[in-house]
């Protein structure tokens, strides 16, 4: 089969196409077709061999979200049938014409969905159910602030808070990546180049903020939070050092926390992944939640992928189709 793989870590040029021996499931595996991967920014860390216990990826085949067809079950599979159409969290392997995944880690493609569209929802809907709402607990009636709120997790963030009631605002970069956040479901898109988003929603205050750039983010986050906030990180883009006011989060009773995905155990995520199919698949199947693609590229444009998901032009999801 043709998979992309990290030659070395490096740059986007370092993801090279190459034959690969096709996967055999384990007992508990499916082993999927693939139709389609999603590109996330997580991919790129490992690329770069940043992610925090990735250990050595040279020829790691990268990619942690895919669709594609059931090719064949292992013995202990109970659910799935060759020929099912489904989508998958994996920790690696995605970029491929074929990937083994843990049976309890697939999902059945939504209704009226096609395979690059729901290649594009399993690392950043898992991730936001986690981050957003078991961790942050975010209720109806409460106000979400999510930053970069025009990426793969951002647009699934203002979605999936506005469709379960919550009140979002969001920040992105430039006029009309803060009006696709509004047109989403934000009632304001904030833009970062041009205003203070602390200054901007002092008098309104949040409950959650869900944050994937940290660094001087942080004391204005938590200056932002109601009593009982709490603060979510996902990622670290402007660094993982902060100094904030350890006395006004105790008097405050603020909550600062937030996860990796990629090194929980198998366990975990099945049981997210059920929880997600019982509380979001309706909602996807009611169109409360829509895909936002921004660009499709071939397997062999890998690279390229890259090279725009770190640019941050895009507005949504990047996804590769592998056949």
């Amino acid at each position: 089969m043709k998979a992309i793989v990290i030659t070395q870590p490096g740059g986007p040029a370092v993801l090279q196409l190459q034959e690969k021996e096709r996967p055999t499931p384990a007992a508990h595996e499916v082993l999927i077709r693939v139709a389609a991967a999603g590109v996330n920014r997580p991919d790129v860390l490992l690329r770069q061999g940043k992610y925090g216990g990735s250990g050595d990826v040279t020829n790691l085949v990268p990619g942690l979200e895919l669709a594609g067809t059931v090719e064949a079950c292992g013995a202990a599979v109970t659910r799935w049938q060759p020929g099912d159409a489904v989508c998958a969290l994996l920790t690696a392997g995605a970029y491929a014409e074929y990937a083994v995944v843990d049976a309890r880690h697939c999902l059945p493609v939504p209704a009226g969905w096609t395979l690059p569209q729901a290649a594009s929802l399993p690392e950043t809907v898992f991730t936001v159910w986690h981050n957003v709402f078991q961790r942050g607990t975010l209720q109806p009636g409460e106000t979400l602030l999510v930053h970069g709120g025009s990426s793969g997790i951002g647009i699934t963030a203002i979605q999936l808070a506005a469709a379960l009631g919550s009140t979002v605002f969001a920040t992105a970069g430039s006029a009309d990546k803060c009006r696709a956040c509004e047109e989403l479901g934000a009632r304001r898109g904030i833009n970062y180049k041009e205003a203070d988003f602390e200054a901007e929603l002092r008098e309104t205050g949040v409950d959650v903020v869900l944050d994937m750039i940290g660094g001087d983010y942080t004391a204005k986050n938590l200056n932002l939070l109601k009593d009982d906030g709490r603060l979510v990180f996902i990622n670290a883009m402007r660094g993982p050092q902060a100094a904030f006011n350890a006395l006004e989060v105790m008097r405050r009773r603020l909550t600062i926390t937030g996860s990796t995905l990629r090194p929980r155990s198998a366990d975990f995520k099945a049981a997210l992944a059920a929880e997600v199919e019982r509380r979001v698949w309706p909602l996807l199947a009611a169109g409360k939640f829509k895909p936002v693609i921004y660009r499709t590229f071939s397997l062999a444009e890998a690279a390229a992928a890259h090279e725009l998901m770190e640019s941050s032009e895009h507005i949504g999801k990047i996804v590769l189709i592998t056949s």
